[in-house]
């Protein structure tokens, strides 16, 4: 038997077992799926072998959503609200385990970037900061940036940050829609970073506004890490595609920066942890 039609065979007889203690156990499960995007991301290690089995179960089940607009206000809805706060501790452990080991080598290579230009750079925004330690590593990795600030959509995560750095008097938490926040605030020789799912939850004309807008502001440096789908192909396949059972969105990254006028200086991709996707690496400058 090989191992594809093992695995296959694994995952059967799991589905199995998860529908019937789904079946045993209504209560638990109801608890379980009372969030689509937690119950997807859940951290396995809370959970024991009966729970995952049922989370298993629950999420191939999960009704597919094809509309963008609704994927869109649905994404919006939970990252706004105290569910995005409980999953942020959950899974904090990926800070450790996946952007230290797999995302910080293009900070170097921003170090480099900004090494070579007579631009200096007082501000770095990092658009979706969550719980606020990627931010607090760049502090300590750029001590030359004296601003930086950290842009969520929950009030909640703001209010917890601003009390777990209180003692990083550097870093600065704003609950705002980044958009709105750019608009207003934003200005030239500014970094701004994304890390690992936050633009993925843009609609895709709304995401080439907000870059046009930031390229707009005069010098400019952007570093997005964000997963796509791993079936996205940036060659032929221009425009946004779904992916993933949440569902997010695939965007054709380097097609969009540089559609807003941004110049790439570095393009890459890893396999992503989560799902077998991939983790796209972007730096860009106005």
């Amino acid at each position: 038997m090989s191992s594809n039609v093992k695995s296959e065979f694994v995952l059967k007889i799991a589905g199995k077992i998860g529908n019937f203690l789904v079946f045993l156990q209504p209560k638990k499960a109801l608890r379980l799926s009372e969030n689509r995007i937690t119950l997807i991301h859940k951290n396995k290690k809370n959970l024991n072998i009966f729970e995952r089995l049922m989370r298993y179960s629950l999420v191939q089940k999960l009704e597919k959503i094809d509309d963008h607009n609704t994927i869109a206000e649905q994404n919006r809805n939970f990252w706004s609200n105290n569910k995005a706060s409980e999953l942020f501790m959950e899974t904090e452990d990926t800070f450790n385990t996946d952007f230290l080991p797999n995302c910080t080598f293009i900070f170097d290579l921003l170090k480099n970037e900004l090494s070579k230009g007579s631009q200096k750079f007082n501000t770095l925004v990092e658009i979706g900061t969550g719980n606020g330690d990627v931010l607090n590593y760049l502090s300590l990795e750029f001590p030359d940036i004296k601003r930086m600030v950290g842009i969520d959509l929950s009030d909640y995560q703001i209010e917890l940050n601003k009390e777990k750095f209180k003692r990083n008097k550097r870093l600065e938490f704003v609950a705002a829609d980044a958009f709105d926040w750019v608009k207003t605030h934003g200005h030239s020789n500014t970094v701004f970073v994304s890390s690992r799912g936050v633009l993925e939850y843009f609609l895709e004309h709304r995401l080439q506004e907000f870059l046009n807008e930031i390229n707009q502001l005069g010098y400019t440096y952007f570093i997005a890490i964000e997963p796509n789908g791993a079936d996205h192909d940036f060659e032929t396949q221009l425009h946004t595609q779904l992916y993933g059972n949440e569902p997010s969105f695939s965007h054709n990254y380097p097609n969009l920066f540089k559609n807003a006028g941004f110049k790439l200086w570095h393009f890459s991709q890893k396999p992503w942890f989560q799902g077998g996707n991939i983790q796209t690496f972007i730096g860009a400058k106005s």
